[in-house]
């Protein structure tokens, strides 16, 4: 067994696409998912599975939210150990004022090296942006709420689906994860 993190996007974000986080436990545990657990109500679970389970685990969490949830609600997976190579390979880390700052957005594919560069790194003034392999790093002074550098322009831009967290919530759920 892997232990494994689960980033659903856009779950519990104002009065739109609602998912209790007990439905979602119970989700993951019929998609043969064991010791799940949830960290607040933005759809991040930390769970065990097989790599056989896991390896349809994203299309399968995402048919079963549609079904009980009419919702379509994407999915980036992380194992445990690419979550603690996200904490090693943080640029931001040493800066001042990191935590309230810094942001990570989880890509659920590797994006191709050309569509990398075709990435402006002056849409969002005051904003930085580093991608390593399938994470991008922000650096966000102004707050998230302000920035242009959302997961529509990143999904369009690299082709494939984003879903961001805070530095706080990447090191909770790393540390959850590391517990199991």
């Amino acid at each position: 067994m892997t232990t494994y993190v689960a980033l659903l996007r856009a779950i519990n974000l104002g009065p739109k696409n609602k998912v209790p986080m007990a439905e979602l436990t119970k989700i993951f545990a019929a998609a043969r998912c064991s010791d799940v657990r949830t960290y607040i109500q933005s759809g991040n679970v930390v769970f065990c599975a097989s790599p056989t389970i896991a390896s349809a685990l994203r299309g399968d969490l995402q048919r079963r939210i549609r079904k009980q949830f009419d919702l379509e609600v994407p999915v980036v997976l992380r194992t445990v150990d690419e979550m603690k190579a996200v904490l090693r390979e943080n640029p931001y880390a040493k800066r001042s004022g990191m935590e309230n700052s810094t942001g990570v957005m989880f890509l659920a594919d590797l994006p191709a090296p050309e569509r990398v560069k075709s990435l402006d790194p002056k849409r969002s003034p005051g904003d930085e942006y580093v991608v390593k392999g399938r994470e991008i790093y922000l650096w966000l002074p102004n707050g998230f709420g302000r920035s242009k550098l959302r997961n529509a322009y990143f999904d369009s831009k690299l082709t494939t689906v984003s879903t961001a967290r805070n530095w706080r919530t990447v090191l909770k759920l790393t540390e959850m994860a590391i517990s199991i």
